[in-house]
């Protein structure tokens, strides 16, 4: 009995994990879909209720948010007091920074510096990683500098993918968002040293170095995500020139696929983080390329890849797919196009006509949660569609005014939808009560 008060307290000063949160970039399982339920179905004129905003989270960013504990956390580029990053190559007068609000508040609770910003476009690109059970939040600036912070801001310990491993990305720099995996922390420099990385999360002490071939391959814009397909737990992630699969046991590079120049090779940018559903891979890149389904086996030591099909519909760019029962949901190019087409086959079902009345345009982000898709269009507009493979429908909009390219993804949690929007982090209430 007195072992048992014990493990209950001690269970009760530990932050727990919870459907409610959304703690690393895609959500709990990074596949964009929230375990939530008992959402509207519909919104109000204008949009849901706005329980807060926050007020300053840096001028420029893609990064969304990841929302655990009490936290809320993004990054963005602060630039010198009373200017603004110097234009869309970033000028260098700006630093990357992390920003912990309150989670009921939206006020800023701290922020930490990482060093610099800019770049080939202003802002950072990666989203926060939260690890409640260690009390630690990760981050990557979009120059390759990895840092590991605890919940006061405070620096635990940093990485230089560049630097330190001599690791080379594309010409719009960093911008995956770093796995936690139990005592891990899995992220991707690129080059010819540590194509993948393990790392220990509370020192930074390396663990393996997985390599592509001999040559290495550059870090593509995508993040890891976990597959224990064929039976073999691995890390699968889309490179500069294809996706592959490295061993969690070792970080032995397992198998490669589509690096020819008709699939993901010599892509202007590979951005969609991968759909693993058992022992299938889905994966699609932007840039007028495709989609693939691809089954995994693995016999007699060897993992092999198979692929199901290749299609070209969707060319998703920067907003990422999600997989709604037996149908996967994503922008079918980078026009806001959203279409629906089922995972199985690669069949489009449908593809929503440009023009309709929410007039969202340009590349789409979106995730996923009770049976409805959250979508938000490059040009401010948020939508409501139904997850409905029979045709487009979509529910209700609203619109904000970006002043730049709007493409953080949306993310649902504890019957919030928050929306980054440049130096603006958005709460709305979107709970059916």
């Amino acid at each position: 009995m007195r072992k048992f008060l014990v493990l209950s307290l001690l269970m009760g000063m530990l932050p727990m994990l919870t459907a409610d949160d959304w703690p690393q970039f895609r959500g709990p399982n990074r596949d964009g879909v929230a375990p939530e339920k008992g959402l509207l179905n519909e919104w109000p004129e204008g949009g849901p209720k706005l329980l807060w905003k926050s007020d300053f989270v840096g001028q420029r960013s893609y990064s969304s948010v990841a929302v655990a504990g009490d936290l809320v956390v993004t990054m963005g580029d602060v630039a010198a007091e009373g200017t603004e990053p110097k234009g869309k190559k970033g000028g260098g007068n700006a630093t990357s920074t992390v920003f912990a609000l309150d989670r009921k508040t939206g006020k800023l609770k701290w922020k930490f510096g990482i060093g610099p910003g800019g770049a080939s476009y202003p802002g950072p690109r990666s989203t926060p990683t939260i690890d409640l059970k260690g009390k630690m939040i990760y981050a990557l600036s979009q120059n390759g500098t990895l840092v590991a912070l605890d919940f006061n801001g405070k620096e635990v310990w940093r990485k230089d993918y560049k630097k330190d491993y001599g690791g080379w990305c594309g010409a719009w720099s960093y911008a995956e968002s770093v796995l936690i995996d139990g005592d891990r922390l899995i992220c991707t420099p690129g080059g010819d040293k540590a194509t993948m990385l393990a790392l220990d999360k509370k020192t930074g002490k390396e663990i393996w170095k997985g390599v592509v071939g001999y040559s290495g391959d550059g870090a593509g814009y995508s993040s890891i995500v976990i597959s224990n397909a064929g039976g073999v737990k691995q890390y699968v992630t889309l490179l500069a020139n294809g996706l592959v699969g490295f061993s969690a046991a070792d970080g032995k590079m397992l198998w490669r696929y589509g690096d020819t120049q008709d699939k993901f090779g010599g892509n202007t940018a590979n951005i969609p983080t991968a759909i693993i559903d058992g022992d299938k891979i889905f994966a699609t890149a932007g840039y007028g390329r495709g989609a693939a389904l691809l089954t995994v086996n693995a016999s007699g030591g060897e993992v092999k890849v198979k692929e199901e099909y290749f299609v070209k519909t969707p060319t998703t760019k920067h907003g990422g797919v999600v997989k709604v029962g037996d149908y996967i949901y994503g922008d079918a190019g980078d026009n806001g196009t959203l279409c629906c087409i089922e995972a199985k086959t690669g069949k489009t079902m449908w593809k929503r006509e440009r023009g309709d009345a929410g007039k969202g345009s340009g590349s789409c982000s979106l995730c996923a949660a009770d049976g409805k898709l959250f979508v938000f269009w490059q040009n401010g507009v948020v939508g409501l569609v139904e997850a409905n493979p029979k045709e487009y429908k979509l529910l209700s909009h609203f619109k904000l005014s970006p002043k730049h390219e709007a493409w953080a993804h949306p993310v649902v949690a504890d019957g919030k939808l928050f929306i980054r929007l440049e130096e603006t982090v958005y709460c709305y209430d979107v709970k059916n009560k």
